[in-house]
């Protein structure tokens, strides 16, 4: 009898994996899924839930999302947090991509108002912003620079004059975890996020230009700033090879550390350390400055889209309020405190391919958005619609405040290339009015909306179980892919 042939459905859309699977469990699972995408499951992602709910301090649920498929040691789309107390702390549980995130710009301006520069426009930022594997951006950071990069991520790109001191005040932690300490970077990381600031970088990173398509929630929606009709540019990028080095070189370090703190793992891949231990501390503070890395990298590209509206449309980007809605982090592992049976509970919060979804009343989010909950940025695939959602109360009791990234990958990208040809998928784009700018043909192909769930559903799922709630959607007109 397979694991699946024991998990519970709890109610719609969401399924439970007994803690009884398994003796080492110290928890059960959760997953969030329709009957269909819980049929599709591979059985691996279901091992690797099991597997996390056996590490030490993991508190209530390890968690499976809408968007959830088999990733390393984690499976993407997957949460836990762990108790500060007895808990550990695991760099499979973030991730390669660190703070791999959305960041949303609204306009005052309608389709109508590009339709004749959308070609200028879709042109001019493909060659304003570098994209692609090893993509270089276009500053060359001097080599002590770097460091405040790291440590003070947004607020070193604005006070270098990329963006509006606003910018910072809509960004998940304000675009800088103060905890952050560029001294347990390696120099090896650091020299591969010199080069490579300011860029948007290759797999399903993109950027779009969209207009937005439905509004399912006014109320909320006029507290974003959203209307039907408005053009809007969503960003997907991350931190770049700084922040993949600074994932390499932890899993070394909790490599040994699991073994010499006597950690039993059911995977080698979840290599992990207590979160009071030094190696554990040392790799947050690492962690943390390659978030504040990718909030820079966001708030950067941020600035070169502005110029580039500018260039093209004649107007200023106050003029045409490009003002940032929200920018979200989904590759993270943060302190948080959360309520349980009352009582507040401080926690180590992985989150792998989630997006926070913090709901109404929470501190953390921007005091303009609290009565209504966090903005929570869900981007589709290439070609296909992407969500504007809320968090929820819901939410923070039940996933600690998270909900769905992405579409989630079915395809490798080597089956990707094999079962779609680039010219046939940017028919079908152009056909739908969708503009594409892509630095090779196998990437059009690795990025094929086929090679992805349908973010509608995990869209769907996610609103039906209250774990972020829909608030509006947006389709691209135009988009650049590395």
């Amino acid at each position: 009898m397979s694991i699946k042939d024991n998990i519970k459905k709890v109610r719609d859309n969401v399924y439970e994996v007994p803690g009884s699977v398994n003796k080492k469990m110290r928890a059960s699972g959760r997953l969030y899924l329709d009957d269909e995408s819980f049929e599709a499951l591979e059985e691996g992602a279901i091992d690797q839930i099991v597997n996390i709910a056996c590490l030490p301090g993991v508190h209530r649920y390890a968690i499976g999302l809408p968007d959830i498929h088999f990733g390393y040691g984690f499976p993407i789309g997957g949460v836990a947090a762990f108790n500060e107390k007895n808990g550990i702390v695991s760099p499979g549980g973030v991730g390669f991509d660190i703070n791999c995130g959305v960041r949303l710009i609204k306009t005052n301006l309608k389709q109508a108002d590009i339709e004749d520069k959308l070609d200028e426009l879709i042109e001019a930022l493909f060659k304003n912003i570098p994209s692609g594997v090893g993509s270089k951006g276009k500053i060359k950071l001097k080599e002590n620079e770097i460091d405040d990069v790291l440590n003070f991520g947004a607020e070193w790109a604005v006070e270098n004059g990329y963006g509006w001191k606003e910018d910072l005040e809509v960004l998940e932690e304000n675009g800088r975890i103060k905890e952050a300490d560029s001294a347990k970077v390696s120099d090896k990381a650091k020299r591969r996020g010199i080069p490579q600031l300011g860029s948007l970088g290759s797999g399903n990173h993109f950027l779009e230009i969209q207009v937005v398509d439905e509004i399912y929630n006014d109320e909320v929606a006029g507290v974003y700033g959203l209307e039907k009709g408005m053009v809007v540019i969503m960003i997907h990028s991350g931190s770049r090879g700084c922040g993949h080095q600074v994932c390499s070189d932890y899993l070394r370090v909790m490599d040994k550390a699991y073994k010499n703190h006597q950690i039993d793992l059911a995977d080698r891949q979840l290599a992990c350390a207590p979160f009071d231990s030094r190696e554990a501390q040392d790799y947050l503070k690492a962690m943390y400055a390659a978030a504040n890395y990718a909030w820079a990298n966001r708030q950067m590209m941020t600035h070169w889209i502005r110029e580039t509206f500018e260039d093209i449309l004649g107007k200023s980007a106050k003029d045409m309020e490009m003002d940032i809605v929200y920018d979200v982090a989904h590759n993270i592992a943060k302190q948080e405190t959360h309520k349980f049976k009352g009582n507040d509970i401080k926690l180590v919060v992985h989150r792998k391919g989630a997006t926070r979804a913090f709901g109404p009343g929470s501190e953390e989010i921007p005091e303009k958005y609290r009565e209504v909950g966090q903005p929570v940025l869900i981007p589709g695939t290439m070609g296909t619609a992407s969500y504007v959602l809320h968090g929820t109360q819901t939410a923070m009791e039940e996933t600690f405040g998270s909900t769905a990234h992405g579409a989630g990958r079915v395809l490798s990208r080597s089956q990707a290339k094999k079962d779609y040809k680039p010219e046939e998928i940017k028919n079908t784009l152009a056909a739908n009015g969708v503009k594409i700018r892509a630095t090779t043909e196998n990437v059009i192909a690795e990025e094929a909306p086929g090679a992805y769930k349908d973010v509608d559903s995990v869209v769907k799922i996610s609103d039906s179980t209250g774990i972020a709630k829909l608030v509006a959607k947006v389709k691209p007109l135009a988009v650049t892919k590395g």
